[in-house]
């Protein structure tokens, strides 16, 4: 039995407009090195074509101002895959592509996106199982994944717990990327899947792993070798990324707790009135499907810990008072912590309302 030990990170996205100052992006060649990966029609190696994409998609993020492009490896060096995840995490990143090509026996073809996620059938494990086998090329394989086995689907499904709080946004990061394949380089849609890979295991932001093509397919692993497909792929993935970039900056504009003239004025005013009666201020630090004990040492230490259960879901509140100045310092603490994404929320008799409102009435 596999066991995971983690450390809970909630609603861990950092965007453009929040404390960073740049939105980082670590891009993933898979393989490399000692492992060439598939090996496609008149002998392409999967290890080269993704190396090439990645470096293309690095070189377009790269000139968009406010993104910082990371990569595990920029040549054909052999990178241990939770070395690859930690590259990501010591970086802060606030996005993981990892970039792959695809292979079969018969003559499949098309683009497929994963994330981490239990395998839904055999055929998604045996995708998950082929690419987590590289970690058997690697020295000291058992002590750095304490005993994983990537032959064992219970080691697969404990794989799923840590990516879990990140899946919406590694979701829709992933649909953008298939639905810009299929309509702009019209792709055979084979889908957003979810398997248990380890290299995705190891990131703690959204995170996803592309399949290009197949390089075993006569038509696509021609293209695929080719600089005009491995550039045609690059655009597509880079355009991808961007418009997923583009969507946080609306989502964040659109977050209930938000700094506008109109909000900075309304608490400029209130400042006057700290307290609210019959207001009870929270702030929300995360949401999931995982139902968490509220204890410190699940929330990184910060304390008084609520959990609600909305529909099939958690969230998961810090505070409750009628004191508004009490409860900016409790945001400010919670975002201290990591949680960037954390915002105010208002309650009068059990139901929520509108800060602005409250505020507008002091």
């Amino acid at each position: 039995m596999f066991f995971v030990f983690l450390t809970v990170f909630l609603f861990g996205e950092n965007t453009l407009f929040a404390q960073k100052k740049e939105f980082v992006v670590v891009l993933d060649a898979g393989h490399g090195g000692k492992d060439p990966g598939k090996v496609g029609y008149k002998k392409v190696k999967e290890k080269d074509i993704a190396l090439k994409i990645v470096l293309q998609v690095g070189k377009l993020l790269s000139k968009r101002k406010g993104i910082k492009v990371i990569y595990t490896r920029k040549t054909d060096v052999f990178v241990d895959l939770w070395e690859r995840g930690k590259i990501a995490n010591r970086a802060d990143a606030d996005l993981f592509v990892s970039i792959h090509c695809n292979a079969h026996n018969s003559q499949a073809s098309g683009a497929e996106t994963w994330v981490l996620g239990t395998h839904a059938n055999q055929r998604n494990f045996e995708v998950a199982k082929a690419e987590n086998a590289v970690i058997l090329m690697e020295d000291n394989y058992k002590t750095n994944y304490k005993g994983f086995d990537p032959n064992s689907p219970e080691s697969v499904i404990g794989l799923t717990l840590i990516q879990e709080e990140y899946l919406d946004k590694s979701i829709q990061l992933a649909s953008i990327i298939q639905t810009e394949f299929t309509n702009k380089l019209k792709r055979k849609d084979r889908g957003v899947k979810q398997a248990g890979f380890v290299v995705l295991y190891q990131t703690y932001m959204p995170s996803i792993l592309i399949e290009t093509g197949f390089i075993t397919n006569y038509k696509e692993g021609v293209f695929l070798g080719s600089k005009s497909g491995q550039s045609k792929f690059s655009e597509t993935i880079y355009s991808g990324v961007s418009k997923y970039i583009d969507q946080l900056e609306l989502n964040t504009i659109a977050v209930e707790h938000k700094i506008t003239p109109k909000t900075a004025e309304s608490e400029k005013k209130s400042n006057i009135v700290a307290n609210y009666s019959n207001v009870a201020f929270k702030v929300q630090i995360a949401s999931g499907s995982r139902k968490l004990e509220t204890k410190s040492y699940n929330f990184k230490g910060l304390k008084n810990v609520d959990r609600v259960k909305v529909g099939r879901s958690y969230k998961y509140y810090l505070g409750n008072t009628s004191d508004y100045s009490r409860i900016k310092e409790l945001h400010s603490l919670a975002k201290s912590k990591g949680y960037k994404s954390a915002f105010i929320v208002a309650f009068k008799n059990g139901e929520k309302i509108s800060i602005d409102e409250v505020l507008k009435k002091s």
